[in-house]
């Protein structure tokens, strides 16, 4: 079993397969305008660190639940780029938030987010890494304090339900994709160009466009429970082909814990990756397009789907990578909510090495072979979409 966890990387399949379409058909005219209210990332003051930072190997050594050491991972300078753009007329780098919304309805006034992904296209050398943000941390969250009579803390999930508009704590144009960015920006110093979120009737109606996808299990998922005991939650060891329903049903089991969960997360979202790239899917652009109307929370432009596009058909599979921190340098804990007025469970971590893993990810060291001495090839490589 691999440590990483769930993604929305198919977003970015979905966007070389339909979005751009979708972007020229509704918005001819308007190439170069947002879809959406644009980030406002200059209200928030980022961890900053020098261009060759290398993480301290004694304060990670520190938390490490195991004895061994923590690998140490070299940050090299990114290379110098002749070129103003990259590929298809984009910038060099793209950097994407990403978020899966726990709303099963169609719009976005409420919903936690469920899923957070850093997503880094790299437009000179074809390339896509996803770093997952576990959704349990304990952060600092711009805005909130007003409201929440002064508290300044909460889950980071939280960010993104505070900003939207059935809460409505900041007043970032960008609404709660807006204060997660900053939120996460603050903490972590996460750099984002760009946001989209999607709720998870979109993701059944995306997997239900393509008629469903093909999942290979290596083991059986079981996510029944002595209350819930339907067979739906079963998933025998081997290949199934699941409807959008089964798929996100998969998708949510977490009754082995958050990072097996992620596993088969991460092959559902591969899955269909799959499915949207193969030739049988051409047929079903149209049923693509009308089941993103309105379904998608984005600033990108058509213009930046269109080198999305046109970039995710120049990518080979094995410079598709998923990345987690890894799993020793979390241990479960309790922490007072005010809001709850009740403990709620967290991850215990040091943001200091967290901040380290997302500078390196930023600057295209991690993952990958260059993030020298790590505990195995898969540590190094992260989890590759065949």
């Amino acid at each position: 079993m691999t440590r990483t966890q769930k993604t929305i990387i198919s977003f970015l399949s979905i966007l070389a397969c339909s979005i751009g379409a979708l972007a020229f058909w509704l918005w001819h005219g308007q190439w170069d305008q947002p879809l959406g209210p644009a980030l406002r990332m200059e209200t928030v003051t980022p961890f900053v660190m020098p261009p060759t930072w290398t993480p301290d190997p004694n304060a990670i050594a520190t938390i490490q639940a195991a004895p061994t050491a923590a690998p140490v991972l070299q940050a090299s300078p990114l290379p110098t780029i002749t070129p103003q753009l990259g590929l298809c007329g984009a910038p060099p780098v793209m950097n994407i938030l990403a978020i899966g919304a726990d709303t099963r309805g169609d719009n976005y006034n409420y919903g936690l987010a469920d899923v957070i992904r850093l997503v880094r296209v790299d437009f000179v050398n074809p390339k896509v890494t996803v770093l997952e943000i576990p959704r349990d941390l304990w952060v600092e969250i711009p805005d909130i304090a007003d409201n929440l009579d002064g508290q300044t803390h909460e889950k980071l999930n939280q960010a993104y339900l505070y900003g939207n508009p059935g809460f409505g704590y900041t007043d970032d144009p960008a609404r709660g994709p807006g204060l997660l960015a900053r939120t996460l920006t603050l903490n972590f110093g996460a750099q984002i160009d760009h946001y989209a979120a999607v709720n998870m009737r979109t993701f059944e109606k995306i997997v239900n466009a393509v008629d469903g996808i093909d999942v290979t299990l290596p083991e059986t998922v079981d996510g029944r429970t002595p209350t819930d005991t339907n067979k739906r939650l079963l998933f025998p060891s081997g290949t199934h082909h699941l409807d959008g329903t089964r798929a996100l049903t998969l998708a949510r089991v977490r009754i082995a814990g958050g990072f097996a969960r992620a596993d088969n997360q991460n092959r559902v979202l591969c899955a269909l990756r799959d499915k949207l790239t193969s030739p049988s899917v051409l047929p079903k652009i149209p049923e693509l397009i009308r089941s993103f109307q309105g379904a998608i929370l984005t600033d990108l432009s058509p213009e930046q789907l269109g080198q999305l596009a046109c970039i995710g058909t120049q990518i080979p599979s094995g410079n598709i990578l998923f990345a987690s921190f890894p799993s020793e340098h979390f241990k479960l804990t309790r922490q007072y909510d005010p809001v709850f007025k009740n403990t709620v469970s967290v991850w215990d971590v040091n943001f200091d090495v967290l901040r380290s893993y997302v500078s390196l990810f930023h600057s295209g060291a991690w993952p990958g072979k260059e993030a020298a001495q790590p505990e195995s090839e898969e540590e190094a490589q992260g989890v590759i979409c065949q």
